[in-house]
């Protein structure tokens, strides 16, 4: 049964859990490898029984637990070219642990098609990933983009289950204590997407048959659950979908828990 569990998701670190009986993956490592192992544990799942890391991008809510937990538990680490560079220059590829740039195709892991599309952020080359579960069903993770690029709407349509960047309310972030430069890179195209960007799109998923959201990497200073979770079903709602019958939705990170699909 494919099993699907954010570990942590927020502008202070991300990782996420996705595997079925014979393993698992994870997607980032931007927690420490102490607290990463231990939401590993209280979803009783073994470090020994995760086959890879993949990394979307090198800033240090996705990486900064990645070199520790690779090193101990010898986890293969994927990611972009691009990206690998960048993690040699942070002296985090120590050779203690196997590292690929991702194929174009995909690598197959605990029986799991993992395939990596791009997304826009002030990174080398980061990306999201797109999951195909070895009884057919599909998921695809997409965070820290400042727009939909036409790869990422490629990737996550048709997916069972999509787990979207949802970081930020606009009125909160401009009015809020960041400094102007700051606000400008997170509104621009390769910062973070807006509730209302995520909230708008999600009806273009729904349409292609997703019927399980999750809202990822929320910030704290300029976003609330609340907020994200209102902005996504009023606009669902305005297509008729009701919560808990067309659809759910989840804010990741909320609370640990393990998604049975």
């Amino acid at each position: 049964m494919p099993r699907f569990c954010p570990l942590f998701s927020s502008s202070s670190g991300n990782c996420c859990y996705v595997g079925d009986a014979s393993g698992g993956i994870l997607i980032d490592a931007g927690a420490s490898a102490k607290r990463i192992r231990e939401a590993l544990d209280a979803i009783g799942v073994d470090i020994g029984r995760v086959g890879a890391i993949f990394v979307t991008h090198e800033h240090s809510d996705h990486v900064s637990g990645l070199r520790v937990l690779a090193e101990r538990a010898r986890l293969p680490v994927f990611a972009t070219g691009g990206t690998l560079r960048a993690l040699e220059r942070m002296n985090l590829l120590t050779g203690k642990y196997p590292v690929s740039a991702i194929p174009q195709g995909g690598v197959e892991v605990n029986g799991m098609l993992v395939r990596h599309f791009a997304t826009s952020h002030d990174a080398e080359e980061p990306c999201g990933y797109r999951i195909e579960m070895p009884g057919g069903m599909k998921l695809a993770i997409a965070t820290d983009t400042g727009c939909l690029t036409d790869a990422t709407r490629e990737a996550l349509a048709g997916c069972d289950l999509v787990m979207l960047e949802s970081n930020h309310e606009v009125t909160m972030l401009q009015n809020g204590p960041y400094p102007y430069y700051l606000k400008r890179r997170i509104l621009s195209s390769i910062g973070h997407l807006s509730n209302a960007a995520c909230a708008e799109f999600l009806i273009r998923l729904l349409e292609r048959g997703t019927a399980r959201f999750y809202l990822a990497h929320l910030s704290k200073e300029n976003n609330t659950p609340d907020l994200a979770l209102a902005a996504a079903r009023e606009s669902l709602g305005s297509r008729g979908a009701k919560a808990g019958i067309d659809y759910e939705l989840t804010v990741a990170g909320q609370e640990l828990r393990m998604a049975v699909m």
